[in-house]
């Protein structure tokens, strides 16, 4: 979406009625030519190219905002999903739902209804990705948020009154379906609102939304672990009815995403989404431009013979395109990123009682959200690519420090290994974690968006299940007991995921959507994207030169 910088009267812009700015002002109903298409949508991608961090933010305000709001959701879902984690460690859960271990004498529930829980919500999440996949489609980004926070609003009754562990597990599978719906649709929706040089600002908000959604879990557990009643469990779970509320009061007036209307064959409602999501009066502004910049980028992949089936993400160049985004989601589970889930749970199994673990774990998601704000700051100077493959490296080194330090049993170790792992949560939002929101939704096509999304994070559940089988096995006294000797092995799942990310993952930095679709479609190598110069609109350019040309010939020789 782009402004055009400059002089509107060299420009040829006129003043609309609602205070933008348009050089020829479409009639919706009427299609230009294929040549004049890609002149427009050029001046519009140039415009991006050039369009300040600051006018950017100008311009789109109101998408900022309308972005943030939809992508708070994801509070939600950081706020149930670390909640599942702690609550492990907190010492009347385990009395109300598990089983006294004569060995130690405390009550613990065990690593198969541990994983029963997780996975019983992860589950839950694959349906809602697959259901939304279709939602978002065939009803849009809003109304699929919409339905999604008034189920979850009657799910978690099914949570804060569970009888039973059973009960609970189902209330988890229910309440994963809204929380799926969530992660496919904040992406994308955030991706499309805004311009090139906003993209990787708002993409990455989602995953502040994660960390501060764990800070408010570990605060709350943190405030009620000393409770002896039945309130120690259930007032975390209540806490989840602050967020849909407020959320669903201000989503009623969002605007859906210009892209979603374009693909539906709908000019006139993305402009009116368009106009909505721009600030009003801003000089240089050509609404004309940003939407034929969009129309030129849908006919283009359609021409690609892309359809908007799941079939289609794993045909022709889509083919790579799935590969890549399915990859990158794989990577964080496989990064050792899941310790952080079990943080508190990880440190009680290493030694340390449950109040310290539960102050350790505010400080961590405390320093994950300062870590978030600071990829900021990378991304505006460094590609992705590369933050992405440092901090992986990083967390890989991290990782195997944890694990050499797990055959010390002094006190000292185990606030070592504390420390340690809140400097992998840095680490992690700093790298890999707030950038893999701007990869997915920048390195999937804008018609197959939704659904390539809902097929990575698909993925992404599906391993997760195997990754908390895992880590619920490995860390349970119950069972295998390895305690901080777990780092090891996802030390080398880690390093199995650097070797894919360096070989396979492209750099989409400052690139529009179109000029990734060539990318791909040239089947550039992943390690060349940045430095590979393309010009998608040069075909169609050139044909409008010569029918000019040729238009002028004619008047002459009738003169």
């Amino acid at each position: 979406m782009a402004p055009t910088v400059g002089d509107s009267n060299e420009s040829g812009l006129a003043q609309g009625k609602d205070g933008h700015l348009g050089a020829t002002q479409h009639n919706e109903d009427t299609h230009v030519s294929t040549a004049e298409l890609a002149l427009e949508a050029r001046r519009g991608a140039d415009a991006e190219h050039h369009m300040s961090l600051l006018e950017a933010i100008m311009m789109y305000k109101k998408a900022v905002g309308w972005s943030v709001l939809l992508s708070s959701t994801l509070i939600m879902e950081g706020y149930d999903l670390a909640l599942v984690g702690n609550l492990y460690a907190s010492p009347m859960f385990n009395q109300k739902y598990g089983v006294l271990n004569p060995a130690t004498g405390k009550y613990v529930i065990s690593a198969a209804w541990q994983s029963g829980i997780s996975n019983g919500a992860r589950a839950g999440e694959i349906f809602g990705l697959i259901i939304a996949g279709w939602t978002a489609d065939r009803y849009g980004y809003k109304m699929t948020t919409i339905g999604s926070l008034i189920f979850l609003i009657g799910c978690i009754f099914v949570l804060f009154f569970a009888p039973n562990i059973e009960t609970l597990v189902a209330g988890c599978v229910l309440c994963g379906i809204p929380w799926g719906a969530f992660q496919s649709v904040t992406p994308a929706y955030a991706s499309e609102v805004a311009p090139t040089r906003l993209r990787p600002y708002l993409t990455t908000f989602i995953n502040m939304c994660w960390v501060i959604g764990q800070f408010a879990s570990a605060g709350v557990n943190r405030a009620t672990v000393n409770r002896t009643d039945e309130w120690a469990y259930r007032i975390p779970y209540a806490v989840q009815w602050v967020w849909p509320i407020p959320i669903l009061a201000g989503l009623v007036f969002a605007p859906e995403s210009p892209w979603w209307s374009i693909r539906h064959n709908d000019r006139r409602a993305a402009k009116r989404s368009l106009l909505r999501l721009t600030a009003r009066n801003q000089p240089g502004f050509n609404v004309d431009e940003t939407l034929a910049m969009m129309e030129h980028t849908n006919a283009m992949e359609k021409q690609l013979k892309e359809g908007v089936t799941y079939r289609d993400c794993f045909r022709g160049v889509d083919r790579r395109r799935s590969e890549v985004v399915i990859g990158i989601w794989l990577v964080q589970t496989l990064g050792g990123q899941n310790i952080m889930g079990y943080f508190t749970y990880f440190l009680t199994q290493a030694g340390m009682d449950p109040a310290n673990s539960f102050s350790l774990s505010m400080g961590n998601s405390a320093l994950g959200i300062v870590g978030t704000a600071a990829s900021w700051f990378l991304m505006s100077r460094v590609g992705r690519r590369k933050i992405h493959f440092f901090g992986l490296c990083c967390q890989l080194v991290i990782l195997f420090i944890v694990g050499c330090l797990s055959f010390s049993t002094t006190r000292a170790s185990v606030w070592a290994i504390g420390g340690l792992l809140i400097l992998f949560t840095f680490v992690y939002d700093l790298g890999v974690g707030p950038v893999t929101y701007s990869l997915v939704s920048e390195l999937s096509s804008t018609r197959l968006k939704a659904k390539t999304i809902v097929l990575a994070r698909a993925a992404y559940n599906a391993s997760n299940i195997f990754v908390n089988v895992m880590t619920n096995y490995q860390l349970s006294s119950a069972a295998w007991n390895w305690g901080a000797r777990t780092a090891f092995f996802w030390a080398g799942t880690c390093f199995l995921s650097c070797v894919w990310v360096y070989f396979r993952l492209p750099e989409p930095k400052d690139r529009t959507y179109a000029e990734l679709d060539m990318l791909f479609e040239q089947k550039v190598s992943a390690r060349k994207f940045a430095e590979t110069k393309v010009d998608p609109y040069s075909d169609e350019a050139s044909d409008e030169k010569r029918l000019s040309t040729a238009t002028a010939e004619e008047k002459k020789a009738g003169e």
